[in-house]
């Protein structure tokens, strides 16, 4: 049951609201007496259901400090509404677990991790009641980890060197040192690496030298992304086969046929071509009926 005294305490301000001048200037903090005042509705529950999802949320305990909630997000580019949604998500989080919350954001443009670490005062210019002030991660402060005996050291800090710096003009020197470390680690921990490296460099063109390393450096690993990209590799080669074999004989190819055998990606149907073109004396011949 609500006290009287606890009723008293903030409804002074409803029927006063003038007070809060005076109260501010007691307290050191000066705010103009309101001009109106409009009374809102005190019930902050929400009167629809909202989704709200943070990227990861892990709770971490240590044998030192204290147990800590940490969310991370990762950010792609500057977004005008995150501050509040962040907002939101630690004050969510504080209020449901009791448990401090920290927010992690990883970016992988300088621009938008400047703009991610930049502290946003919630409240009044004289006196802010929340201050959102974000850890931020990357590429402006993750290091450049272009050595293999350093990526061996922490093979996750490499991964995440590797996908903070995907632009940076060093990220094959970058690649290089992961795919040699992650050489000698054991399996259950390069598949994650490997596959989570693939994703964080997206479509970017150090995709396909991290496709590269993997179909050469790491040849004895296997997976979907290390079949996928043999598949690809022999497919690749054989295409290149049947060209040769085709100059060679002075076979003429026109722009057409030559493209329809370099973007083949039936691996069957190019060993058939493969065949035909030992003894085809035209591209037609080649093809055949498919």
């Amino acid at each position: 049951m609500v006290s009287a005294p606890h009723e008293a305490m903030h409804r002074i301000f409803q029927e006063y609201p003038g007070l809060f001048s005076r109260v501010s200037e007691v307290l050191g903090v000066a705010f103009s007496p309101p001009t109106s005042v409009t009374v809102l509705p005190t019930d902050l529950t929400e009167a629809r259901p909202v989704e709200r999802r943070v990227d990861t949320l892990l709770r971490l305990e240590t044998e030192h400090d204290e147990p800590l909630l940490l969310a991370v997000e990762a950010q792609g580019k500057k977004d005008i509404d995150k501050p509040a949604s962040w907002t939101y998500y630690l004050s969510y989080l504080y209020a449901k677990y009791k448990t401090p919350p920290l927010l992690l954001v990883v970016c992988q443009d300088r621009a938008t991790a400047e703009w991610a670490s930049r502290p946003v005062h919630i409240g009044p210019s004289q006196w802010a009641s929340l201050t959102l002030r974000p850890l931020v991660a990357g590429p402006h402060n993750m290091p450049l980890i272009t050595n293999t005996a350093e990526a061996r050291k922490d093979l996750a800090l490499a991964t995440l060197s590797a996908i903070t710096h995907a632009d940076d003009p060093d990220i094959g020197a970058i690649l290089k040192s992961l795919s040699a470390a992650l050489r000698e680690a054991p399996e259950s921990l390069t598949g994650p690496l490997v596959e989570l490296t693939a994703q964080g460099l997206g479509r970017r063109p150090a995709a396909e030298q991290w496709r590269n390393l993997v179909a050469v450096d790491l040849s004895f690993y296997t997976s979907p992304l290390s079949e996928e990209i043999r598949d690809e590799a022999r497919t690749e080669t054989r295409a290149e086969d049947i060209l040769l074999i085709l100059e060679r004989r002075e076979v003429h190819l026109s722009d057409d046929a030559r493209e329809r055998i370099t973007t083949c990606a039936d691996a069957g149907l190019l060993r058939e071509w493969f065949l035909r073109s030992i003894t085809a004396s035209s591209a037609e011949e080649v093809f055949g009926t498919e």
